[in-house]
């Protein structure tokens, strides 16, 4: 891609190669959108019912959207080569103020504008990055051009409708009224949204490096799962107190069924999943991109969400200080715990299922014993429940072990095998530039 000017300068921008991997500028990129799933946490957790929790999906869908549309643009060109990551840094400058507005974005609408108009002003920005990287990708594509037309009405009714949100409610005189016309406004985004991503078909969606594209998705998965550790422990105020027997029991509990959920993913399904993507090509390919990570990693990160709010509800009350460890859990912690943990199992269970096409019962019946254990879990100390969850979840990854050893194995051994071939191929190529004949070393 040649370029002029001020980006001919700063250098070109770079397609993305068929082995290409995530560069490091993502992964400084990735960091703001976790921080915004930790204000999401944070803004929720300040007053739990059953419309806050609405408004935090809400706003994580529409999140997660602008996430999706990033990684396809970043399917293209490389974000953090040539003059790309000057556009990228107005686009994260624009997502920080997004997450910094999103505790105001559902106030009162009475009494300011200034939260929803600070968001939907950022959102209008970072959409606007996004479409102005993909008119310089396809600017000597007449074809592509005229494709993008299908996304302008998603494009332009989305900003129109968050605007709306932001500025209308002030106008109604009665607020529960004024809270619901808002509230349907952003249900109509979210729709708007994903439906636009499922009838305009794949166009714009290459998926020329199914590595670049699986470790992508991979890793804003595992910052999640580790960020949900961090909400806890700050939320909670563990930091703040002497610690206690039963506060560093809980925390040893939510460290260790947050792992059990990383192994329930990272361990086999994901590894399977981005194999199942390289042996996929064209249409078939883009197709299981988009619906098993860009649609099936949203349930998986609000289920991360969810369990972090219980999670972190029933710490607090466990190590608060005389709070007896008897004490039954208070509030939806409890159904928010294992609800979270349901979720995230239900997406995963979605994943493999559209990547490999697998079902795994035992899964099926961990789900169906989260749900028979919560009202159980409800009548339990805090403690108790945390411990409930934890045995649950560990107790599925070791019948997994158990059971699927020879899974297990036969994966590892063909990674193993690719890994090998392609540093060998590695090996070979590099040889030219110290002259050397390709088999020597």
């Amino acid at each position: 891609m040649g370029d002029s000017g001020w980006r001919g300068r700063l250098g070109p921008a770079v397609s993305i190669a068929p082995a290409a991997r995530v560069d490091k500028f993502e992964i400084f990129f990735d960091l703001v959108f976790v921080f915004s799933f930790f204000i999401i946490t944070r803004a929720t957790a300040a007053n739990i019912n059953g419309r806050q929790l609405l408004h935090a999906l809400l706003v994580l869908a529409v999140l997660w959207w602008c996430w999706v549309v990033h990684t396809v643009v970043a399917t293209r060109v490389r974000i953090g080569e040539g003059f790309v990551p000057v556009l990228m840094v107005v686009g994260m400058a624009a997502l920080f103020c997004f997450a910094l507005a999103l505790p105001q974005a559902f106030g009162d609408p009475q009494t300011s504008e200034a939260g929803p108009m600070v968001v939907a002003i950022s959102y209008v920005v970072i959409r606007a990055v996004h479409l102005t990287l993909f008119l310089h990708i396809v600017r000597d594509k007449p074809a592509e051009r005229r494709q993008l037309l299908r996304y302008a009405p998603e494009l332009a009714l989305s900003t129109v409708l968050l605007l709306v949100a932001a500025l209308l409610p002030a106008h109604i005189p009665h607020t529960a009224m004024a809270e619901i016309v808002r509230d349907a406004l952003w249900v109509t985004v979210v729709l708007l949204q994903y439906g636009t991503g499922l009838l305009a078909k794949t166009w714009g969606w290459q998926v020329t490096s199914a590595e670049h594209w699986t470790e992508r998705y991979d890793l804003i998965l595992i910052i999640a799962l580790g960020e949900s550790v961090i909400s806890v422990g700050v939320g909670s105020n563990l930091l703040g107190q002497a610690p206690t027997w039963p506060g560093v029991t809980a925390a040893v509990f939510g460290i260790v069924f947050t792992a059990a959920l990383w192994w329930a993913h990272y361990d086999l399904v994901g590894p399977a999943a981005r194999i199942a993507l390289h042996s996929t090509l064209g249409r078939r390919r883009v197709l299981m991109a988009r619906d098993a990570y860009a649609y099936l990693y949203l349930p998986m990160i609000a289920g991360i969400i969810m369990f972090a709010l219980g999670a972190e509800g029933i710490v607090h009350d466990v190590a608060e200080p005389g709070v007896p460890v008897t004490e039954q859990a208070a509030g939806p912690d409890v159904p928010l715990l294992f609800g979270g943990v349901f979720l995230y199992l239900a997406g995963n269970m979605l994943f493999q299922l559209r990547t490999l096409h697998t079902l795994s019962w035992l899964r099926l019946g961990t789900l169906g014993v989260l749900a028979a254990s919560v009202p159980v879990a409800m009548l339990l100390p805090g403690l108790a429940a945390l411990g409930l969850l934890t045995a649950i979840c560990v107790g599925m990854i070791a019948a997994e072990v158990v059971l699927m050893s020879e899974a297990r194995h036969a994966l590892r051994a063909v990674v193993l095998e690719e890994r090998t071939a392609y540093e060998a191929y590695e090996a070979q190529y590099r040889a030219r530039w110290h002259g050397m004949p390709p088999g020597t070393t």
